[in-house]
């Protein structure tokens, strides 16, 4: 079952993260997170799972970006896969600041997962999307500005 991870409660993405792991056999989990790492809707991990998982392709991400920005003329970000021993890892686009990342057994068929993932984010970008982040938290001051080295004494 999806469940949002800060609400705790199933949500309307349900359908959609558990219906990709039936579709492709080996299928393990299926993650949406926003870009910078915070999980949105997660099926077939517990909390912490979820949470190391969101980090991790939170980062590949990223590295993938500035890939395409210094090597591919600035190219959004298509799909990261990374083949281990075991299991494959599919980080891919899944709307406007969202992401989307799925783990199976190495017994998956990657380019069956790698269309499945394609075509549900395709029909359902509009509800992937997650807005950015706003800051900071109302119950947050924000911080004086203070230069790069707040404590930096010239001589030492």
């Amino acid at each position: 079952m999806a469940t949002d991870m800060h609400t705790g409660q199933a949500t309307d993405l349900t359908w959609l993260l558990s219906g990709l792991a039936h579709r492709v056999p080996h299928t393990r989990s299926v993650l949406l997170l926003s870009s910078d790492g915070l999980v949105r809707s997660a099926h077939g991990l517990d909390v912490d799972g979820a949470d190391h998982l969101a980090a991790l392709a939170s980062g590949l991400y990223s590295l993938a970006r500035s890939a395409g920005t210094r090597f591919g003329s600035g190219g959004e970000v298509r799909q990261v896969v990374v083949e281990l021993d075991t299991s494959l890892l599919f980080v891919s686009t899944a709307g406007s600041g969202a992401c989307l990342a799925v783990l199976a057994a190495r017994q998956a068929d990657a380019a069956v997962l790698g269309y499945e993932m394609a075509m549900l984010v395709k029909s359902v970008r509009p509800y992937l999307s997650i807005p950015p982040r706003q800051g900071p938290f109302p119950h947050e001051e924000p911080l004086p500005h203070e230069g790069p080295f707040p404590h930096h004494e010239p001589g030492l």
